[in-house]
């Protein structure tokens, strides 16, 4: 349905590159939640180049913050390794277990890029 598009493309046309990294990290988090994170990278990837050669922000930073934001809400209930965790917990825990996990998973969407923006993005210039 193109959705990754759409918001991808929005991203792009916000006008400070750190604000559009920081967004096309959280539509990484978001995504990945519910999907594959290598397949959300390799959708996001292509979009992130022109943000990167832009010079706004560093290309490896960049990447490595996106991959971040995809792995890091890898347990919710919706992904794979989430799904695993709650068929593997005693029936009466998997309730409690369900809204932790989403908790998590929804939180990192927020915390992932945040964190990621300010560790990689805001450093990756000093480290190059």
């Amino acid at each position: 349905m193109d959705a990754v598009n759409l918001l991808g493309h929005a991203a792009m046309n916000v006008g400070s590159p750190l604000v559009a990294a920081l967004v096309i990290c959280m539509i990484a988090g978001l995504v990945s939640a519910f999907a594959s994170t290598t397949g959300i990278l390799a959708a996001l990837v292509p979009m992130a180049v022109p943000l990167a050669t832009s010079g706004g922000v560093t290309g490896w930073a960049l990447i490595s913050a996106m991959g971040v934001c995809a792995s890091i809400v890898d347990v919710s209930p919706f992904s794979t390794t989430g799904a695993l965790l709650i068929a593997s917990a005693a029936e009466d825990e998997r309730p409690r277990l369900k809204s932790l996990l989403m908790r998590w998973g929804l939180s990192m969407v927020i915390v992932g890029p945040v964190a990621a923006t300010l560790v990689l993005l805001l450093l990756g210039p000093v480290l190059n």
